[in-house]
C-alpha cells in the first residue's frame, strides 16, 4: 500500500479503532491507522482481572505522571493510559457507564449543536449489545461492542446495596437507561471471561480489508502542516531509536491520542498557545489558546475497612486459594480472575437541594496495602470510594519541550475549586455512613483509610489531600464550543479552528466533565465522529421524556 491515503487516524485507542473500522467499511477510502504501542497480545489485556497488571506495565501504559500540587499535599499522582491497539479499552477496568442526561444537555447548552442527549443516544445505542435485561428505547442490541452484567456476586456486595437503601439510596437496575440514580452491580465491556475492548469489537474484524493498513509501535511526532492545512503526519517506527518516516493524507488527518496526547501532539506540531510554543522551541504555525487547557479528572478519597464475618477477595487471592481460582477461570466456572476494578456502583446527591445526583461511589469487597498499587491487604477488607461527578477545578497538559518522546507536564488542579473541596468531603461522609448502615454492622470491623480519629471538616479534606488519587478519567483538553468561545479548539464537527484538514475525536472534545466513567462515552465520540468525517447524515435524535 502507497503512504497515500484518505484519512491517517493517529492513535488506536476507544475512538480511533472504532473511526478505522467505519471510515473504511465501505471500501471507499484508504485508511491508516497508527498505534505508538504494540498489538494487543499481552494475556493480562484479555483477562478481566488482568488490569491490576496493565495498569502498570510500561510496554502497554504510558505511565504517565500528574505533577504535584497543593490540594495533593505535594504528591504525584498517577495517569495511566493505554499505548497499545484498543488504548485504555485495554487496560481499563472495562466499567461501562454513559452519565446522565443533564452532562450532554449541557454541552448543547453551550452551544454545541448535535451533541445534547436526544442526539448522542442513537449513536451509544449503535455502539453497543446490552446482554440482559434493559429498556430498548436506551439500549442498544445490534452493535459491536458487548455490555454485559457483570456475573459474579458476593454476598457482602449484596449487603452494602441493602444499607443504601437505608439511606435512601435504591436499586437501579440499568443506570445507563432512564435513570442514572441508585445504586446496582456494575455493566461493563467483559463477556464471558474477556475483555471486549475497540480492539476486539471494531479492530479486528477489519483488519483484513485491503484498504485498511496498521502501523503499531509508530510514535507520531508531529502533524505535517502546508500553510493553514493538516497534509500528512511524521512518526518515528520502533520509537526514539527508530527512523522518521512520512505519511500524508488526502483528505484528513485525525487525533484519537486520547486527553493527554492529542493535545501534546498539537503542541508538537506548532498548533497552541503562542507564547507556550515559543518557550518550548516550537515554530507557531496557528495561535490557539485552547490546545492543553481545561483538563479535568475525578478525584477519589478511598477509604477501606477490616471485615469480620464473611469471606473477602483478600482471602482468594493468594496461596491454594488463588490456584483453585485460577483454574475455575480456565474451565469457565464462577472466578475472582473474571472481575472488574469494582463490583458495585451507586449514584446519589451530596444535598437535597441539587438538581441532579453529583456523587457516585464504588465497592468491592476486597483492600488493598497502602501505597502498593494493586497489592491485597493480608487480612479481610473492602473498600469504598466516592467522588464529585461534575468537578469545577481545571488545569492542563503542556509539552515540555520540543522532543516529542518526553512526558509532558499534566496538572489537574485536583480540588483547587472551593466547591470541590466541600463536595469531596460530602463525599467521604457519605461514604463512612455507608460503613456504618444496619446492614453492614455484622461485618465491619473498623476503618483502616483514612482512620477514625479523623472527624471535623477539615480532617477529612487532610485525608483527601493525603490518600486520594485519580479515578483515571482525564478529559477535555481539545474541547469543543462555538465561534463565540475564544478557548474552544474546535467546532462541534470537530474539526479544529483555522487548520483544514484536521479534527480531534477523542475525549479532548468534551467540553465538560460527565457524570460517569469516561470509556462509553469516548467510544459514542468515536461512532458519531466517523459520521461526522464521512459527511453522513445524524442519526434520527431519539427523545425520551423527563
Amino acid at each position: 500500500m502507497a503512504d497515500t491515503f484518505d484519512y491517517i487516524i493517529v492513535g488506536a485507542g476507544s475512538a480511533g479503532c472504532i473511526l478505522a473500522n467505519r471510515l473504511s467499511s465501505d471500501g471507499k477510502h484508504s485508511v491508516c491507522l497508527l498505534e505508538a504501542g504494540p498489538s494487543d497480545w499481552d494475556p493480562f489485556i484479555h483477562i478481566p482481572a488482568g488490569f491490576i497488571k496493565t495498569l502498570t506495565n510500561p510496554r502497554i501504559n504510558w505511565l504517565y505522571e500528574a505533577e504535584p500540587s497543593h490540594w495533593t499535599n505535594g504528591r504525584q499522582t498517577p495517569v495511566p493510559r493505554g499505548k497499545t491497539l484498543g488504548g485504555s479499552s485495554s487496560v481499563n477496568g472495562h466499567i461501562y457507564n454513559r452519565g446522565q442526561r443533564l452532562d450532554f444537555d449541557t454541552w448543547a447548552q453551550r452551544g454545541n449543536i448535535g451533541w445534547g442527549y436526544a442526539d448522542v443516544l442513537p449513536y451509544f445505542k449503535r455502539c453497543e449489545t446490552k446482554i440482559g435485561e434493559g429498556d430498548n428505547t436506551f439500549r442498544g442490541r445490534d452493535g459491536s461492542l458487548t455490555v454485559a452484567p457483570i456475573n459474579y456476586h458476593h454476598p457482602l456486595c449484596d449487603t452494602f446495596m441493602d444499607g443504601a437503601a437505608e439511606l435512601g439510596i435504591p436499586r437501579n437496575p440499568d443506570f445507563n437507561g432512564a435513570v442514572q440514580e441508585g445504586i446496582s452491580y456494575v455493566q461493563r465491556t467483559a463477556y464471558k471471561g474477556r475483555r471486549v475492548s475497540t480492539a476486539t469489537a471494531f479492530l479486528n474484524p477489519a483488519k483484513r480489508r485491503s484498504n485498511l493498513r496498521i502501523i503499531t509501535n509508530a510514535h507520531a511526532t508531529r502533524i505535517i502542516l502546508d500553510g493553514k492545512r493538516a497534509t500528512g503526519v511524521e512518526f518515528a517506527k520502533g520509537g526514539r531509536s527508530g527512523s522518521l518516516q512520512r505519511l500524508s493524507a488526502n483528505r484528513e488527518v485525525i487525533a484519537s491520542g486520547g486527553a493527554i496526547n492529542s493535545p501534546q501532539l498539537l503542541q508538537l506540531s506548532g498548533i497552541g498557545p503562542a507564547s507556550l510554543l515559543q518557550q518550548r522551541g516550537i515554530e507557531v504555525h496557528h495561535d490557539l489558546a485552547g490546545v492543553g487547557e481545561n483538563l479535568r479528572d475525578h478525584f477519589a478519597p478511598r477509604l477501606s475497612a477490616r471485615v469480620k464475618g464473611i469471606q473477602t477477595l483478600n482471602e482468594l487471592a493468594s496461596g491454594p486459594r488463588l490456584v483453585g481460582e485460577i483454574a475455575k477461570y480456565f474451565i469457565g466456572a464462577k472466578s475472582i480472575l473474571n472481575l472488574s476494578a469494582t463490583m458495585v456502583y451507586g449514584f446519589c446527591h451530596s444535598d437535597p437541594a441539587t438538581k441532579s445526583n453529583d456523587l457516585q461511589f464504588i465497592f468491592t469487597p476486597a483492600s488493598y496495602k497502602e501505597g502498593r498499587h494493586g497489592v491485597l491487604d493480608d487480612h479481610p477488607g473492602f473498600t469504598l470510594a466516592a467522588w464529585q461527578h461534575r468537578p469545577q477545578s481545571k488545569g492542563w497538559v503542556r509539552t515540555r519541550s520540543s522532543d516529542p518522546f518526553q512526558a509532558p507536564e499534566i496538572q489537574p488542579n485536583y480540588l483547587d475549586d472551593e466547591a470541590d473541596r466541600r463536595v469531596t468531603i460530602e463525599a467521604m461522609k457519605l461514604a463512612r455512613k455507608l460503613m456504618h448502615t444496619d446492614a453492614m454492622r455484622p461485618y465491619f470491623d473498623g476503618e483502616v483509610y483514612p482512620g477514625e480519629e479523623l472527624q471535623t471538616d477539615n480532617e477529612l479534606l487532610d485525608g483527601a489531600r493525603r490518600w486520594g488519587n485519580t479515578t483515571y478519567h482525564v478529559m477535555g483538553t481539545c474541547r469543543m464550543g462555538p465561534e463565540t468561545d475564544p478557548t474552544a479548539v474546535f467546532d462541534s464537527r470537530l474539526r479544529v479552528r483555522g487548520i483544514d484538514g484536521l479534527r480531534v475525536i477523542d475525549a479532548s472534545i468534551m467540553p465538560t466533565m460527565l457524570s460517569a466513567n469516561l470509556n462509553a462515552a469516548v467510544m459514542m465520540i468515536g461512532e458519531k465522529g466517523s459520521d461526522l468525517v464521512l459527511g453522513k447524515e445524524a442519526l434520527e435524535p431519539i427523545i425520551v421524556p423527563d
